[in-house]
């Protein structure tokens, strides 16, 4: 059963959930013709960028989605958006593509209390769906398919992808945790609140990785009593750490 779930997961990695993708690929079973749809699409969404004009150059708010496309699950400032515009032109551009849903902002917030608060300059991104990313990142299906694990698939930028398009089918919001101090590299890629409790996310190849960030965080947060680890491995928990299989994600979120 849990095989099945992972081929049906892989093929929706490709896919993605755009409703006339779904369809195509329902009567077709063909990526080909799947990629074909999706490639007309994202002609569409560039024919609209036209329409904000003279506010946002088209330039660049294509600059700005092929750097948050480039950048899915690492943290960004506005100043690597682009190079060749001013950082007003920019955070417009960026503004235009969040407000028209191409791009979800995930945000660095503090998680002493609640409601969490931004922290920081530092954000992420994520695509308006995961199927496009895979066609607009020219990323080569067939070589991923050919790759058994979920979390290998695109040096595991796909997972997180696919994280944060369940956390936002449910939420109003994307969130995650890093620290700001200099010279910091901690990181949990999402966190979310679910029933009154801040809950760290995080995705391992492995069941039981280093997972320092993690442990860094529920060190100096003792407010926080379980954070969940996504992984290609079985149910289990340590503590408060649970790992869960990439294919139960809907059910505990």
């Amino acid at each position: 059963m849990i095989q099945e779930i992972k081929t049906a997961l892989q093929k929706y990695f490709i896919v993605g959930g755009m409703p006339e993708c779904l369809l195509t690929f329902d009567k077709s079973n063909s990526y080909l013709a799947v990629q074909s749809l999706q490639s007309d699409l994202l002609f569409t969404y560039n024919q609209d960028f036209h329409k904000y004009k003279p506010a946002v150059k088209t330039d660049c708010i294509n600059d700005v989605l092929q750097n948050c496309a480039q950048k899915v699950g690492q943290q960004i400032i506005y100043t690597k958006l682009s190079d060749r515009f001013t950082m007003p032109t920019f955070k417009k551009a960026f503004e235009a593509l969040k407000n028209a849903r191409l791009i979800h902002k995930v945000s660095n917030v503090s998680l002493t209390g609640l409601p969490m608060t931004t922290s920081g300059k530092q954000f992420k991104a994520i695509f308006l769906d995961i199927g496009l990313l895979v066609k607009y990142s020219g990323i080569n299906i067939a070589k991923e398919l050919e790759n058994e694990s979920l979390l290998g698939i695109f040096q595991r930028v796909l997972a997180e992808q696919f994280i944060g398009q369940e956390i936002i089918a449910t939420r109003n919001e994307l969130n995650y945790w890093a620290r700001t101090e200099k010279n910091s590299s901690a990181e949990v890629e999402n966190v979310i609140v679910k029933e009154g409790e801040i809950i760290p996310i995080e995705v391992k190849s492995v069941a039981k990785g280093a997972l320092r960030s993690l442990h860094l965080l529920l060190e100096t947060h003792t407010n926080i009593n379980k954070a969940l680890v996504f992984s290609e491995a079985r149910l289990g928990v340590a503590e408060k750490l649970n790992f869960v299989p990439l294919a139960y994600l809907s059910a505990m979120i």
